[in-house]
């Protein structure tokens, strides 16, 4: 398996964080350089835009190691990430507030969302104490298009769930009980009878949202809502079961809760991503501020059916930090590997091509390669990375939507990615000696997935070859994983 290299360092911690000067740079300073192309060229034309102030100063999450158990690693993650930005932010946010700037702050990078124009950013950007600017644009996720209502009554388990060999571990006794799962998508009707017994906030007679659900986009709902589908629908792939004979999700045993990171045409920025990643490290009650949050209520695994796109504007190195220490938490980071197959090098938007993501392609019912499903060889950010690491059924799936109903038909890596953080809940429940080591999972899935391969060559490397740009190591097989001795 493949060494991760945790690039989140500047700091030399126990919980120390290092500081940097905080006035105003002395001598000639290329500020420009420290600034977005797409802030530069927005500002230049006169307007006032939003931006990321990622600050010089980020955790040393290394520590993480050093802990096996997954709520310890959370707290040394969370209470570094918020001792750094406690120790860094208070000088720039008191240029801002002299300046009456709004802002909000963030730990999980330490980073700073403004709104400003072209002579705030370069007067930020001249900062010692400031790493780069980067836009917030807000991007498009294009996301599968509904097919319209399966009326047909279930007789067995969803082909997709049986062909990860999920319904086979539920016979063993491991349906993923006392595990959960988190979806950060379009948000989630709660109360679908495929969801509503699972979602962590029912207790079986009233519901409670806190620390279970947040909206980080403009919308603010204080209640779990999906304008859209496409988070229904990923959230029942998961652990959907209406116990009516509609068995569509991987680990109907464990409890999930979410975040809506897009809104309904599925539009999201990377602070409502971060804003999302950040609750779900450390969820806080509804109107909470986040530091708040608390660590030992976060999910074994997150499924994140969208991406950032480069081309709209989003920087490769933001999410880049985010999603590194959502894996030091140990949270599994289960991510899309996108829908702009069939070419090679298509896994080009972030998350998507980090080494920290686990990044999944989708086969059909046939394990075939579907045709959408983005390839590697990643050169998106030249490391020319295989990718991706598995892959699972993408192609006509069948799942739950707003309204209590099911859709078939649904594809795209966004259908294949939730049956990996599923599994996670099963592996988890049956080997806890796994909760929270993301990297012995990660091997785990790796190396018990059928191997699965295709003609033709990606950046010199053959498809014949395991792992392969296409499949990476092949199908998702729960029964092996959790087979596997350990």
């Amino acid at each position: 398996m493949i060494s991760r290299k945790w690039l989140l360092g500047g700091l030399a911690l126990g919980l120390a964080v290092c500081t940097v000067p905080s006035g105003p740079a002395t001598g000639a300073v290329d500020v420009t350089s420290k600034i977005a192309p797409r802030v530069l060229a927005e500002t230049a034309a006169g307007k006032t835009v939003e931006a990321m102030v990622v600050l010089q100063a980020q955790a040393d999450l290394s520590g993480a190691k050093a802990f096996t158990a997954r709520t310890s690693k959370g707290r040394f993650v969370v209470d570094a990430l918020r001792a750094t930005a406690d120790a860094t932010q208070p000088a720039l946010r008191a240029f801002l507030d002299s300046r009456g700037v709004t802002y909000q702050s963030f730990y999980i990078v330490n980073a700073i969302k403004i709104t400003g124009d072209g002579a705030l950013m370069r007067d930020i950007a001249a900062r010692p104490d400031v790493l780069r600017i980067d836009a917030n644009p807000l991007v498009h996720t294009a996301l599968p298009t509904p097919t319209g209502i399966d009326h047909r009554a279930p007789t067995t388990v969803e082909w997709n769930v049986a062909k990860v060999k999920a319904d086979k571990v539920w016979a063993r006794g491991f349906r993923g009980e006392g595990r959960v799962v988190a979806d950060a998508d379009t948000g989630v009707q709660w109360d679908h009878p495929a969801l509503k017994s699972h979602y962590r906030g029912w207790n079986g007679s009233s519901a409670s949202h806190d620390f279970n659900w947040h909206d980080a986009t403009s919308a603010h709902s204080t209640t779990p809502v999906d304008p859209h589908s496409h988070g229904t629908f990923t959230t029942s792939q998961m652990v959907g079961d209406d116990g009516a004979g509609n068995q569509v999700g991987v680990a109907p045993g464990a409890k999930w809760i979410g975040c809506r990171n897009m809104d309904s045409g599925g539009n999201g920025t990377p602070a409502t991503y971060t804003e999302c990643f950040e609750w779900l490290i450390a969820p806080y009650a509804i109107g909470a501020p986040p530091s708040s949050g608390d660590p030992a209520l976060a999910p074994d695994s997150i499924n994140n059916s969208w991406g950032c796109p480069t081309s709209e504007g989003c920087s490769t190195a933001t999410l880049q930090s985010i999603v590194e220490a959502v894996r030091a938490a140990g949270i599994f980071p289960a991510v899309a590997a996108g829908n702009a197959g069939s070419g090679c090098s298509t896994i080009v938007d972030p998350p998507s091509f980090y080494d920290a993501s686990v990044t999944v392609g989708a086969t059909t019912n046939r394990n075939k390669l579907s045709s959408f499903s983005s390839r590697g060889m990643v050169t998106a950010d030249g490391s020319n990375r295989m990718k991706p690491d598995l892959s699972a059924p993408g192609e006509n799936i069948r799942g739950a939507v707003p309204g209590n109903v099911y859709q078939s038909g649904w594809s795209g890596t966004s259908m294949a990615t939730p049956h990996v953080a599923g599994a996670v809940a099963l592996v988890w429940q049956e080997n806890p000696n796994l909760v929270g080591d993301v990297d012995a999972t990660e091997a785990l899935l790796t190396s018990t997935a059928l191997p699965l391969t295709l003609s033709g060559t990606c950046n010199g490397v053959s498809g014949t070859a395991v792992p392969n740009w296409g499949f990476g190591y092949g199908l998702l097989n729960i029964l092996a994983a959790v087979r596997a001795p350990n």
